[in-house]
């Protein structure tokens, strides 16, 4: 395990094989985890220091035309109470948030038609023309390149398309038949070409999950060179089809953010509002694992308990300002800092196409 750990480190890229060994032996010698951690530790603070970035995250609807079997606001959930933020909302949430030092903020929602492009790229150039030092983030869902085209121009600057599964067996269990993973896959490289910053990402312990679908996962990020990746924990939701699934871990969350460390030691790994769900301190121990943001909310607290995605989601019932305190002296403890910084990834410029390259 060593062996393949330091490989890891050295920027050898591991094979199917390899990478399945790591996974599966894991647990084999608790000496073996922590030295990754430790290792993941280290690439991250070369790279960001003790910085830890903060993302305003700002769920702004909660409908969604998809029907994914793991998803709590999917269309089929009937007992899904359903809300859209108005732009002025929208607009509240950011300078909430740019008061408290934010600097980026992320616009997250299911794939709602209501919110037409011009709609979106109407909210974009708002905030953009409002606060041009801030970065922003969309996440909502797959569009066209026209589309993602658009926002760009609008003024986005990063996208979040976590691709869930790269295997298309295992993605076909887990989405029905009108997703496809090869779909999901040509947003992604889209995004890249026009000059987004992109977040992939997948489950963790999502239902029929193989060792081998994980090994997937990390071969295809390999592949694409995203410049932000966003892992965590699945956690069944119980008006959903999984409704009676088991749910993912910390300990394989942990161990797979320490691999990607390793394996992208430029990239921007979220410590997610999953990993402390799961976990009281999950977060924290996301960050002692390689990670470098977490992403607490801007959402209005009247909103916060709708947009539900699986069972048990922390923070629902907080002020954005106890949200926003609450991080900071969490990072403090062990000896991190939030910064007040766009967090752009490291070499990344608005001009430079699809340019990403750890390898």
């Amino acid at each position: 395990m060593r062996e393949l750990i330091r490989k890891l480190d050295s920027q050898k890229e591991l094979d199917r094989e390899e990478l399945v060994y790591m996974l599966s032996h894991r647990n084999d010698n608790p000496e073996d985890r922590e030295y990754l951690f430790q290792l993941a530790r280290e690439r991250a603070i070369e790279n960001y220091g003790h910085q830890i970035y903060l993302r305003g995250l700002i769920e702004f609807t909660n409908y969604c035309k998809n029907d994914c079997y793991y998803c709590g606001i999917r269309a089929g959930n009937n007992k899904a109470e359903r809300y859209r933020l108005t732009e002025d909302q929208v607009m509240d949430c950011c300078d909430a948030g740019y008061g408290f030092g934010f600097r980026t903020f992320v616009l997250q929602g299911g794939e709602d038609p209501w919110y037409t492009d011009d709609r979106i790229c109407h909210m974009v150039a708002r905030i953009r023309d409002k606060y041009p030092d801030c970065a922003i983030t969309l996440s909502i869902g797959e569009k066209e390149r026209t589309s993602y085209q658009k926002f760009f121009d609008a003024g986005a600057d990063r996208y979040l398309l976590r691709h869930e599964t790269a295997d298309p067996c295992h993605y076909r269990k887990l989405h029905p038949e009108a997703l496809s993973i090869e779909h999901r896959k040509k947003c992604l490289r889209d995004l890249k070409d026009i000059g987004y910053q992109i977040g992939a990402g997948f489950m963790v312990g999502s239902p029929y999950q193989t060792y081998e679908n994980l090994a997937d996962d990390f071969l295809y990020l390999k592949e694409l060179q995203p410049h932000m990746i966003g892992i965590g924990p699945f956690i069944h939701h119980s008006d959903t089809p999984f409704r009676d699934m088991a749910d993912g871990t910390l300990e394989m969350t942990l161990f797979c953010l320490g691999m990607l460390r390793l394996m992208f030691p430029k990239v921007l790994l979220p410590a997610t509002t999953a990993l402390g769900t799961i976990d009281p301190l999950g977060r924290e121990k996301g960050v002692q694992a390689g990670a470098n943001v977490v992403m607490p909310s801007l959402s209005p607290k009247g909103v916060r308990g709708k947009y539900l995605l699986y069972d048990g989601k922390i923070c629902t019932g907080e002020e954005a300002a106890e949200c926003h305190h609450c991080m900071e002296m969490r990072m403090e403890r062990i000896g991190y800092k939030t910064v007040s910084a766009r967090g752009d990834y490291k070499g990344w410029s608005r001009g430079a196409a699809g340019a990403c390259d750890e390898r």
